[in-house]
């Protein structure tokens, strides 16, 4: 009976030091332990941004290199590109700190780190956007909505998008500050207790301008599009070909936004807010953090399959990555002049008058 006793009083003490480490009551600050990140977090991220750095750079070099003749589309992508690489200076520091979950790089350090994965994100959510916009409009309105299919447009629309996401990640290097927290230093952590109101309030504006609105309008335009390609004849090549590419490109977009960028900003935004209006809920609360991190590692994904939605979207692209791929297969003299040749979609197939006409869709 005596060790029940020891035993319980232990349980007991153990108790009150868990509860001590979830609540500080010397003011209203909560604290709660931070969620210790599982090995497969970084481990899977060194794997995803290798992989990911690999496939943008080789698609930045065939757009660059091998493309010669630009079109809205391929602006548009080259763009998307740019934007899934930019992680690239700030993503050995990310692995690091989810390695250690001690963040020893400095505060200005941080500060970029969360600049760069703001850039990267919503870039991507931005330039799918566009993409999705200009494929309705040069498909189903392409007579109407000649703006779009201008280079001098898109580029100045571009322009605008990397203003915007300057100015949206901008604000981390004046309010973003570093935190010593349980012994370790944190960077732009969910119990940075200082920054609550600020990534709560950040946090809903990037939410409905970063992500609701732009998903809605991709959603909107791939919905009007899809009911105007099934329309056409499917016995016409040019129909055929157009209706398995458009359908695969809409596939590919839906699916980085399901995968990529709704999840992480779900788990996100309900860590903020429970932080924000009730930081008492220790255990509620790392189960969000715990379900953030993992969905973090889905976001890390876009970088891969990115390079997968240029390939369903541009012939030319499609064509120059496969000659280079099977430049590198077979390791053979002749296919060193391969890489040379510039792939081209070639002249439109004219569809006959009765089927319903995809027109302006060269290079899309």
């Amino acid at each position: 009976m005596n060790w029940q006793i020891v035993l319980l009083c232990r349980v007991f003490v153990s108790y009150q030091m868990a509860d001590f480490r979830m609540s500080n009551t010397s003011g209203n600050i909560t604290f709660c332990r931070p969620y210790t990140l599982h090995i497969f977090i970084p481990v899977f991220l060194s794997f995803i941004y290798s992989i990911g750095f690999l496939l943008n750079c080789i698609s930045l070099w065939i757009f660059w290199f091998r493309i010669k003749q630009w079109n809205p589309s391929i602006i548009l992508q080259f763009n998307l590109a740019i934007s899934d690489t930019i992680i690239a200076p700030a993503a050995p520091m990310v692995i690091i700190y989810s390695f250690t979950d001690h963040w020893s790089f400095g505060n200005f350090a941080c500060q970029y780190a969360v600049f760069s994965l703001s850039t990267n994100m919503y870039g991507g959510v931005y330039f799918l956007t566009l993409i999705a916009l200009h494929r309705y409009f040069n498909i189903v309105h392409s007579l109407k909505w000649n703006l779009l299919a201008k280079k001098s447009f898109i580029i100045k629309l571009c322009l605008m998008v990397w203003g915007l996401l300057f100015l949206q990640g901008l604000p981390f290097f004046f309010l973003l500050r570093t935190s010593d927290i349980d012994g370790a230093t944190k960077c732009l952590s969910i119990h940075q207790t200082e920054h609550a109101l600020l990534f709560f309030s950040w946090n809903w504006v990037a939410i409905i301008f970063g992500l609701l609105l732009p998903f809605v309008i991709t959603i909107l335009c791939y919905s009007l599009l899809s009911k105007h390609i099934l329309k056409a004849n499917p016995m016409n090549p040019q129909s055929r070909t157009m209706i398995s590419k458009s359908l695969l490109t809409i596939g590919v977009s839906l699916t980085i936004f399901i995968i990529c960028y709704i999840p992480v900003q779900i788990a996100r935004t309900a860590g903020i807010s429970i932080k924000f209006l009730s930081p008492e809920s220790c255990s509620l609360l790392v189960y969000i953090e715990a379900v953030y991190y993992f969905s973090w590692v889905f976001m890390a994904a876009n970088g891969c399959i990115g390079p997968v939605l240029y390939c369903f979207a541009s012939e030319r692209f499609r064509k120059v990555f496969m000659d280079w791929s099977n430049c590198l297969y077979h390791l053979n003299e002749r296919c060193r002049g391969i890489s040379a040749q510039v792939a081209s979609d070639g002249p439109p197939i004219r569809p006959n008058p009765t089927d319903i006409i995809i027109t302006n869709t060269y290079g899309l």
